[in-house]
């Protein structure tokens, strides 16, 4: 199948690259704007009890948590505080509540709630909610903000808000894109030029990179118009786009050279890189794809966004490395050596160009490999024991969902917010929702209200409960019920609003809180509990059924793909246990630096909230598993290959580690550079992802393909290879390698 596509791909070379090149302005055009269209939310699972207490508080009751607000401040030593402005507030009131789009409009003015004032008496909460969908939420939120955010008649105010976040992130993740694009493309430009030599060759994986990201907008543009999209999946595109899209085209235009090195016609070296070379990076790619296929399983939009963006970089990747990229190879034959900038360095230096049995028996990975391989138990035990030291933070890891301080400190939306945590009583704002249905014979619901509502307020960390029959706290009611708390029920539905104090309102603490009231018994047959930290609870939950299928599905894929390379089952399961080993080591700095809050100086200073995201280890999980078999494939396939030529266990290991290492190390070290690009971002988990993913690959580069792969098969020799009969006689019907094959397609010649 290859070697047909490679014929094809040489004899149409010019028509190729024309669709290539049309292909690119398209995507470009249609999807070069993509980031604009998608979407800021996706954290919550549709079918959790929290989602849908939101959705009864809007269908029943025309309610929901306040998802914007304005914080209204007199100066400090302006007499009464905000008391003495309430004309000021009274109208700052009215004229949100008359903005098309906002309803349930509240304030201190208007209540004369104290937990709508600050503790100092100088600033007070307007407390509103959009209508709408997401989308149209945070355009209001837009709107609203240049005419909200200065002064009103003495008063200073600052527009906040759930939605006024999500748009200072959209906005925020345009800007660090373009910020990202910058770095990332002229960095890796003079890197590649370093690497291959020719400015020529250097330039085709950035060619293939670029078809990558624009293939992968178009698709994110597509799909945007069919289901949710998360618009932080945009950072994937890019880096692994670009990441993806070099490390094959690396792969294929070094084979390529050796084939011209070895003799062979232009044709006929694009044909025999296609099939070998080619096949491993098909296979690679299949690895990639079905480790990020497996954020397909989780419910949140948000992961599965990733699963889109990835599946679609890694496939442009794959199509531009075996269609496009040998079709510019065959065009341009030996000019692919053009301008090799490394020559003259070489002279100056009286250095002739090493052979390649020089660079193969006396290179710096044959070295090292030997050297593993000559104390593989100490070398092996050394590293682990380091992995398992640098990855033992994560024991003490604690999982949040994303908020206001995913922003910059410099944010206004993050500043507001923290002036309501820091300077308020209480936590309005995290307030949970206790949403009954069928709630039975009215004549009998006051009564089960009141006594519930009681119940509710006794409970730790609870400081207030609103309810039909009035509010309570400490287990008694302290407000009766007024025409005010009538819209807490209606014909067969009632719901119970519960103010939680400072340290149960969000985090381990705000999941406690959420367990605590569901423990309370209740006198309705269905109660489902809605808000931030239940949020919190039941996205944990989603994830923690699905991630055993996930889980299950990468292994499979990892032991299937890895078999049919090398017909053992011994390296398999060997890649598995060493990634996991990589992984650890990775997630423990990130526990270390996002969540304790140490050298954070380095990356930015982001706000530390002493959780993680949850769903950010899952998604690295995925696309580093991937990328890491990504290597294994590349790494293996030369082993057997040497293997299968002489036996020699040791021999192989030191050929196919010298004969891919350096590609290895520099394919690595051009994707940590993508993703470490994205370390300059203003987003807190956008850091997190690409600082993990960056260390991720230089450790599984280095410490282990270098040292624990060499280790662990000299340790088990000829083992390696052991497979029971069955599989090893399927292995040999079906079983893949980059072997070189002969070459039959002289016809080609000429072509």
């Amino acid at each position: 199948m290859l070697g047909l596509l490679a014929r094809r791909v040489v004899a149409l070379r010019k028509v190729v690259l024309l669709l290539a090149l049309l292909f690119v302005g398209v995507a470009g055009a249609l999807g070069g704007g993509v980031a604009e269209e998608l979407s800021s939310g996706g954290f919550d699972d549709p079918k959790a009890p929290s989602v849908a207490a939101t959705t009864l508080l809007e269908s029943e009751f025309d309610a929901g948590s306040a998802n914007v607000f304005l914080l209204a401040s007199v100066d400090p030593g302006t007499p009464s505080g905000v008391d003495g402005a309430k004309a000021a507030g009274l109208a700052l009131t009215e004229r949100l509540a008359a903005e098309p789009g906002v309803i349930q409009v509240r304030s201190y003015w208007t209540t004369g709630a104290d937990v709508l004032k600050s503790t100092d008496g100088t600033k007070a909460l307007v407390l509103g909610r959009f209508t709408g969908t997401e989308d149209e939420q945070i355009d209001k939120a837009a709107e609203l903000a240049p005419r909200y955010n200065g002064e009103f008649q003495g008063l200073t105010v600052g527009l906040g808000g759930e939605m006024e976040v999500f748009r200072q992130v959209g906005d925020t993740i345009e800007r660090d894109l373009a910020r990202a694009e910058a770095i990332a493309f002229p960095v890796t430009a003079v890197l590649l030029v370093l690497v291959f030599g020719s400015a020529i060759a250097a330039g085709l994986p950035l060619l293939v990179g670029i078809l990558s990201i624009l293939g992968t907008f178009l698709t994110l543009h597509v799909l945007q118009s069919f289901t949710d999209v998360s618009v932080y999946s945009v950072n994937l595109a890019i880096s692994l786009g670009l990441g993806l899209g070099i490390d094959y085209a690396l792969f294929m235009v070094t084979r390529f050279r050796e084939e011209l090195k070895g003799g062979l016609e232009v044709p006929d070296a694009v044909v025999r890189t296609v099939r070998t070379a080619g096949r491993t990076v098909l296979f690679s790619a299949l690895t990639v794809l079905l480790s990020l296929g497996a954020l397909w399983v989780f419910p949140l939009y948000f992961l599965r966004s990733f699963a889109y963006a990835g599946i679609a970089a890694v496939f442009f990747a794959a199509v531009g490395a075996l269609v496009v990229l040998p079709a510019a190879l065959a065009a341009l034959g030996h000019r692919v050596d053009r301008y090799d900038l490394r020559k003259p360095v070489r002279r100056l230096l009286r250095r002739p160009e090493p052979t390649p049995q020089e660079l193969a028996e006396h290179g710096m990975w044959h070295r090292i490999a030997v050297t593993v391989m000559k104390r593989p138990l100490p070398i092996a035990t050394g590293v682990i024991a380091l992995l398992l030291f640098v990855g033992s933070p994560f024991l003490g890891v604690q999982f949040g969902l994303p908020d206001d301080r995913v922003l910059p400190r410099e944010a206004s939306g993050q500043q507001l917010a923290q002036v309501v945590r820091d300077d308020f009583p209480t936590n309005e704002q995290y307030a949970l929702s206790l949403v009954a249905t069928d709630v039975g014979d009215p004549s009998q619901r006051r009564a089960d209200i009141d006594s519930y509502a009681a119940s509710l307020s006794a409970v730790q960390g609870v400081v207030r409960v609103d309810a039909f029959t009035g509010s309570y706290a400490g287990g008694t009611r302290v407000v009766p019920g007024s025409d005010a708390s009538t819209g807490f029920a209606s014909d067969d539905a009632t719901y119970l609003s519960v103010v939680p104090d400072k340290d149960s309102a969000y985090g381990p603490g705000g999941e406690q809180l959420v367990e605590r009231l569901r423990d309370v018994g209740s006198p309705f047959d269905e109660l489902v509990v809605g808000g931030a930290a239940a949020s919190l609870s039941d996205t944990k939950a989603s994830l923690a059924d699905s991630l055993p299928l996930a889980l299950g599905l990468i292994a499979v894929a990892t032991f299937v793909l890895l078999f049919l390379f090398t017909g053992s089952v011994v390296v398999p399961i060997k890649a598995v246990v060493l990634n996991l080993l990589s992984l650890t080591a990775t997630f423990g700095v990130m526990v270390w630096v996002f969540q304790e809050g140490h050298l954070t100086w380095l990356i930015g200073d982001p706000i530390t909230t002493g959780t993680l995201d949850t769903t950010t280890p899952i998604l690295m999980f995925c696309v580093l598993f991937g990328l890491s078999m990504d290597y294994e494939v590349f790494l293996l396939s030369r082993i057997k290959e040497e293997y299968d030529e002489h036996g020699d266990n040791t021999r192989a290991v030191a050929m196919g580690l010298e004969k891919t290492g350096r590609l290895v190390s520099a394919a690595a070290g051009l994707l940590a550079l993508v993703f470490l690009a994205f370390v300059s971002s203003d987003i807190a988990f956008i850091k997190l992802l690409g600082l993990g993913t960056a260390l991720a690959v230089v450790v599984d580069a280095t410490l282990v393909r270098g040292a624990l792969v060499p280790a662990f098969m000299r340790l088990a020799g000829r083992a390696n290879w052991w497979a029971p009969r069955p599989l090893r006689r399927l292995h040999d019907r079906i079983g893949l390698r980059e072997a070189p094959e002969p070459v039959q397609d002289r016809e080609l010649v000429g072509v």
